[in-house]
Order: C-alpha cells, then structure tokens, then sequence
C-alpha cells in the first residue's frame, strides 16, 4: 500500500517502465456519480500497489501511468472502472478489457466471463472474492491486509491474462471484434 509521496514516487518509478499495467478500483456501489472511489491498484504482475483512495490519498504521480499512451492498462470490466476513475477527474489512454476479451473468446461457449472464472480458465487461479461484501457505503474505510490482499489479487494476473487473450484474439481471428468493442468504451 502507498500513502505517502515518497511511497508513491517509488511505485512510479518500479512500475514506469512497464508495457502492461494491470490495474482495478474498488468501490462503495455500482454507480460512479453516487458512490465512491475507495482505491485503485496497479500491477505489473510482479510489482504491486493499492492507493487507498478512501483514506485521502491521491494518486500523485502515478496519474501519468493512467495518462502515458505507451503503457497499456489493464482492466477486467474497463468500462466500469473507467466511469469511476473519470468521475474522479483521472483521464485513462491506451487501455486493454480482459472482460470483453473473455466474453468474444468464449461467445457461445456459455461460460461466465467474470474474473474468478477467467482466472480460473486460463491459470488455475482460485480467486476469493468473498471480501469484495466489505466494500459498501457503509464500509468504515480500514485497510485490513485481507482487503489489501483481495485488492492487490485482482490486478497481479491481468498483464500476463492480456498477453494470452491477445494471442487467442489472433489465432481466432477476433481482433477486429476486440477493438471495435473496446471503441464503444474508450
């Protein structure tokens, strides 16, 4: 977890560099503009972060992660995260939704496109998203290190998730599909 600047610049520079980004939000409802943002993590699958939005800490630096065009960022349920990060006053450029992807890899295929399951597809990951219940309006806002823990779970695996769907996208020949999807959110 990153609180303080110094925190915060020392993510900046472990994760700058990186050509993926995994990164997520939590957050008190389903609606941007009547709940509230609570943290974004970010991951480059080695390197781990959650800002504790909820606790006053802004992101700092660690916007122009959000912002740089050369860092593709990755999100399961983009769309989503997008209109709370956006709400927020945080713009997003150059982003990759493993939700649509899983959803055109497995169309027809009546399989739940959710995070768990797709972990569980593609790596054998057993995701435990029983603490996501925690996070609700009214949530006292303490980080216990099970809710770091669930958070930082979500984002780990997304860089090396879009790496694999991005092949799958291809050999399947659903590229084109993929991105005229990902305009309708972008």
């Amino acid at each position: 977890m990153a609180r303080s600047a110094r925190e915060i610049e020392t993510a900046y520079e472990r994760l700058a560099a990186a050509a993926e980004i995994g990164c997520d939000t939590e957050t008190s409802s389903l609606s941007a503009r009547n709940g509230r943002l609570f943290s974004v993590q970010f991951s480059d699958g080695d390197y781990n972060v959650l800002i504790p939005i909820s606790e006053g800490v802004r992101l700092g630096k660690l916007c122009e992660i959000l912002e740089n065009p050369n860092i593709t960022k990755v999100f399961h349920n983009a769309k989503f995260d997008l209109e709370f990060l956006r709400e927020n006053g945080y713009a997003v450029q150059k982003l990759f939704c493993t939700m649509i992807a899983e959803k055109l890899l497995t169309k027809g295929a009546n399989q739940s496109a959710s995070l768990a399951e797709t972990l569980y597809r593609h790596f054998a990951v057993d995701l435990d998203k029983s603490q996501r219940a925690k996070f609700n309006r009214n949530w006292d806002g303490v980080w216990t290190d099970e809710l770091v823990h669930y958070a930082l779970a979500d984002v780990v695996y997304l860089p090396e998730l879009m790496r694999e769907q991005s092949l799958w996208l291809e050999r399947l020949g659903l590229t084109r599909d993929y991105a005229a999807q990902m305009n309708k959110i972008a």
